[in-house]
């Protein structure tokens, strides 16, 4: 199928309707697709701005995660992906569930002596990373819906690298953003022919149980990951805050999965740039220093370009570390990821392929009742490439001309 979508991509030289069509020919899916396919296998709620074309998918049994939107209704392009074929199976698989979805909850650290992703005292290796079942297979409750908004909830108890116990409940809200309150969030106003979906999460977590959170035995941190079909012209786009390292500290951390190389990674003028386009398995991090509060990607493929807005507190710099070791420093963790999906090695079959946009609440030592918050914004804009660059300018510093041309 990735094949045909780039002989796609190749043959449609004439208008971004007329692209889009061929896709819808050629089998790529809809927002109408995906959500027949998932009503078929799951209860879905399906939020709409007042427009009606606006379309934000919400599955309360995996998580409450956004799985997809659309700013084109039925026959609108799907920006989510979904691991169609594990959903199909209605069967959980080892170590994490790869259902897809575009802003799905987790919690962090992934590794280190706090993580809670590994039990205590084994490798930090594959075979012994497992997802926790309460973010991975357990449905969240939903509480209320609206037309524009669902609110969950779930409780649930953890257990980390060090053998400390957390109990708490996350609560999580998702709602659809009007097109006028994106204008406002975004500080640009949207030609006419740009077609628009917006939404966000609020995401809390409160300690439900007797004991403090201290940072000598471990603290979480909200963790939002977005999952996004991937392109081969598809670029992450990441604005950082310029200083020399003896200050501010590296650029960027691109060392989970080894040096990312050259050709996929770049970094002119402020602004970080990096392939999204599922070939390549790596990942990089930006610390809180460099980080700023918006990160975004383009698709020249499709014409797509996606804005990530987070709440970001100034001033504090204690985020969880997730690199796969023991740590000496369990609080220098990164505040933005990326993620680009691809094979573990030659042959290999990939997750996706996908990319992600993530962001990282901070680690925040928190009484009993105590709660913690953060909020992910996600907004996708289709349309001709000349108005879709005075938004790329105004959010993300760039034109879409240095963004195609970074590699």
């Amino acid at each position: 199928m990735r094949h045909v979508r780039l002989l796609i991509v190749l043959l449609c030289i004439g208008t971004l309707a007329g692209c889009m069509e061929q896709q819808k020919k050629m089998g790529a899916n809809t927002f109408g697709d995906d959500l027949a396919f998932l009503k078929k296998h799951t209860d879905v709620i399906v939020l709409s701005d007042k427009t009606g074309d606006g379309r934000v998918t919400v599955v309360p049994q995996m998580q409450g995660r956004v799985m997809t939107s659309t700013a084109g209704w039925q026959n609108g392009f799907s920006f989510g992906w979904i691991n169609r074929e594990l959903v199909a199976s209605g069967k959980f698989v080892e170590h994490m569930n790869v259902f897809g979805g575009e802003d799905r909850f987790w919690l962090g650290p992934e590794g280190g002596q706090f993580s809670i992703f590994f039990k205590n005292g084994v490798p930090f290796d594959l075979d012994h990373w497992f997802t926790p079942a309460p973010i991975d297979t357990e449905p969240f409750e939903l509480v209320t819906k609206t037309k524009s908004r669902a609110v969950l909830k779930k409780d649930m108890q953890l257990e980390n690298y060090s053998r400390t116990v957390f109990n708490l409940r996350a609560d999580r809200e998702v709602r659809v953003i009007e097109r006028s309150d994106a204008v406002e969030l975004l500080g640009v106003t949207p030609a006419p022919k740009v077609k628009m979906v917006a939404f966000e999460s609020v995401n809390k977590v409160t300690n439900t149980g007797e004991k403090a959170w201290e940072k000598e035995t471990g603290l979480l941190s909200i963790w939002i990951l977005g999952m996004f079909n991937p392109s081969l012209g598809t670029t992450v786009v990441v604005p950082l805050n310029k200083g020399p390292v003896n200050k501010l500290g590296a650029i960027v951390n691109d060392a989970y999965f080894g040096k990312v190389p050259a050709d996929r990674l770049a970094v002119k003028d402020g602004v970080l740039f990096f392939r999204g386009d599922g070939q390549y398995r790596s990942k990089i991090g930006l610390s809180p220093l460099r980080a700023k509060p918006v990160l975004g990607s383009y698709d020249a493929a499709n014409h797509v370009l996606t804005v990530v807005q987070y709440s970001k507190p100034r001033g504090v710099m204690d985020y969880v570390n997730s690199m796969w070791e023991l740590q000496d420093e369990p609080y220098k963790g990164d505040v933005v990821n990326s993620y680009n999906d691809g094979p573990s090695e030659p042959g290999a079959k990939p997750l996706g392929p996908f990319y992600e946009l993530e962001s990282s609440s901070p680690a925040v030592a928190l009484k009993p009742g105590e709660t913690i918050s953060h909020i992910h914004r996600t907004f996708h804009l289709q349309g001709p490439e000349a108005d879709l660059n005075t938004i790329a300018m105004a959010t993300l510093g760039v034109t879409i001309d240095e963004i195609k041309s970074a590699f």
